[in-house]
């Protein structure tokens, strides 16, 4: 059998048993056949599906793409176990959603893994990648939550969904469950939450690996205002400082060696991303307090997962989601950075698996 009808194989019968009550032989499965280096001879940026455009609720246009769930092939096996998977109403949707000046190309091994596997729905943040400006009165936190309910009215009107969300995106799923705690059991049934808080974070941290070495200070000791009025000034001297930058994302955003394509991948996201959008956002890390709203998502099957060299949101803030929300399972990668989506993709991927099918289980038992 084909490295992709052993992974479809796999998956299938992993939701068609969990849905009988024995998901634990499935997840088993699901784990062996999800490769490790899946993705890793495609090179990034390349995952492509035709782009959908959703409007929030203040007119701004949002990019989405949809890797829609594929067949299998016709009259076998692997065909009955989906269709059993995939029931009535329609399969999960994965919803993934970036973190902050990245876009939805981060999610590369993620994609690579899952594409055609499962559905799955990834969209650029307000503001980033090929999504609109936004102004700076709706660059909040609160909005991002809305933004991500839109997407899903639009592209997901039925159907159980699973949110997973990387750092601002766990952030954009926390203020979700704020808003929309109903949704929370009857449509949302799986939350994965990747280096990322609810509150208590220390914003200067955010600016280091977008930020040439010899702003870092004057930034940190007059942060707004050097956001706000010298944004411009900001871009020129990072246009013209590539090589400090590349060093600066090297250090806060893995913990260990990586291959150099991960680092300039991960540079040319944060470069693209005008640093008036860092101004925008950056006062609402700071005032972020939603710990209190996480406690909802105790309701449906939660993994927390998080390098422990993580620089930016460190474990720390990992372990206390996984303290107020019950039953959460926490995943710890021993010395992986903030980009632990690829730097630990086979961890990663391994958890989402898991959580998956565990959301699948929930979805088929109502």
């Amino acid at each position: 059998m084909s490295r992709r009808g052993r992974i479809v194989g796999s998956l299938a019968g992993a939701l068609g048993v969990a849905a009988a009550g024995t998901a634990a032989v499935g997840i088993r499965r699901q784990q062996r056949a999800i490769s490790r280096r899946a993705g890793e001879e495609i090179p990034f940026g390349s995952l492509r599906s035709a782009p959908v455009t959703v409007v929030a609720d203040d007119g701004l246009p949002l990019h989405v793409e949809i890797d829609e769930l594929e067949p299998a092939p016709a009259g076998g096996p692997v065909e009955r176990l989906v269709r059993r998977a995939k029931g009535d109403p329609p399969p999960v949707t994965v919803v993934f959603v970036h973190g902050f000046c990245l876009n939805l190309d981060c999610w590369h091994f993620q994609r690579a893994a899952y594409r055609g596997l499962v559905r799955a729905v990834y969209y650029d943040q307000r503001s980033h990648g090929r999504s609109g400006d936004s102004d700076r009165a709706h660059s909040t936190i609160e909005q991002l939550g809305r933004d991500l309910h839109r997407v899903i009215e639009e592209v997901v009107p039925d159907g159980p969904v699973v949110l997973v969300g990387h750092s601002m995106g766990g952030m954009s799923i926390v203020a979700f469950a704020e808003q929309f705690p109903e949704l929370i059991g009857p449509r949302v049934v799986g939350v994965g939450l990747i280096s990322t808080t609810a509150g208590g974070l220390d914003p200067t941290r955010i600016l280091l690996p977008m930020v040439p070495a010899r702003l870092a200070g004057p930034v940190a000791r007059g942060v707004v205002r050097t956001l706000h009025l010298g944004h411009r000034a900001v871009d020129s001297v990072r246009r013209a400082g590539g090589s400090v930058a590349t060093v600066a994302t090297d250090r806060f955003a893995f913990g260990s060696d990586v291959p150099h394509g991960y680092v300039e991948f991960v540079d040319a996201m944060l470069a693209a991303t005008p640093f008036e959008v860092v101004a925008d956002f950056f006062p609402h890390f700071a005032g972020l307090d939603k710990f209190d709203f996480v406690e909802a998502l105790g309701r449906v099957p939660t993994s927390v997962i998080c390098g422990t060299a993580d620089r930016l949101t460190s474990i720390g803030h990992s372990r206390k989601l996984q303290s107020r929300i019950p039953g959460s399972r926490l995943l710890e990668c021993e010395g992986a950075g903030h980009m632990v989506i690829m730097e630990r993709h086979e961890l990663v991927n391994a958890e989402l698996d898991q959580l998956i099918t565990a959301a699948s289980a929930r979805a088929a038992a109502r």
